[in-house]
């Protein structure tokens, strides 16, 4: 079974709250100096999953991730918590904040890989928290896809999941090839051991590009963000309740609430 968990380097969310800042202009998160960007939270949950499924049934886990050079260090991670190989996509035409983009970036990327029997994803990141590149994704692959997922169970080619829901979770069954999207319920994410520590270090991670993928300039056209469709307005009124005594005014008010059908 070969598994592709997609991961994504992000700030530390345990930074102290004043070193977060976001540049308005380019509409990102602006890395604090001096403090070093993690695995998201959420992918490291999946990763780990990945994990626990291959030491069950077997087979193969890769990485991949879309980000600037230093964004290996996250697949270094991967790998010393026990993945096979990783893969990074590095092209300045991709714009990391545009999560279409992304997602095609991702998608392509799966393709060029051996085919996979499972995605495994965060079920969003926690710079953005919107939840949109998994989904995407699995609608790029042509895959089923279901977010967010607190347990997985993977036989004979199906794949048996809890989504969460307002009021609980659902069990559903999906045949595999599919998409799923992890949520922290799912598991703990183990530290990694020296010895993968000491494997990462070594570890050949190839760098893909746009051109490598096949994705041309038409296809990385910005997607247009329609910042505001709607603006809700409310309007409110007020009625001050004249008495000479408290009981009068309570007893005009219950006659106002009555006409208003209030009680």
């Amino acid at each position: 079974m070969h598994i592709v968990v997609t991961v994504k380097q992000v700030p530390d969310p345990d930074i102290p709250p004043n070193m977060f800042k976001v540049d308005e202009a380019a509409k990102r998160v602006v890395p604090p100096p001096g403090v070093n960007r993690v695995m998201n939270g959420y992918d490291a949950n999946a990763l780990e999953a990945a994990l626990r499924l291959k030491e069950k049934h077997g087979g193969k886990v890769t990485v991949v991730t879309l980000g600037p050079p230093e964004a290996r260090d996250v697949l270094k991670r991967a790998i010393a918590m026990g993945a096979d190989a990783a893969v990074q996509i590095t092209d300045p035409s991709i714009d990391e904040t545009d999560p279409l983009l992304v997602a095609r970036a991702l998608a392509a990327a799966i393709r060029k890989l051996e085919p996979a029997d499972l995605v495994l994803s965060g079920r969003q990141a926690s710079d953005t928290d919107a939840g949109q590149v998994a989904l995407m994704v699995g609608e790029l692959l042509g895959l089923p896809a279901i977010s967010p997922a607190q347990k997985l169970e993977v036989s004979d080619g199906t794949a048996r999941v809890e989504r969460m829901i307002e009021d609980g979770y659902q069990v559903l069954e999906v045949t595999l090839p599919a998409l799923v999207a992890v949520s922290s319920e799912m598991n703990e994410p183990r530290y990694p051991p020296l010895k993968g520590i000491m494997a990462a270090g070594k570890a050949q991670i190839p760098v893909w590009t746009a051109a490598d993928l096949g994705l041309d300039a038409a296809t990385l056209r910005p997607t247009t963000h329609l910042q505001r469709l709607y603006h809700e307005t409310r309007e409110t009124k007020a009625e001050i309740i004249q008495a000479d005594t408290p009981a009068e005014a309570g007893e005009r008010l219950a006659l106002k609430l009555r006409e208003a059908k209030l009680i």
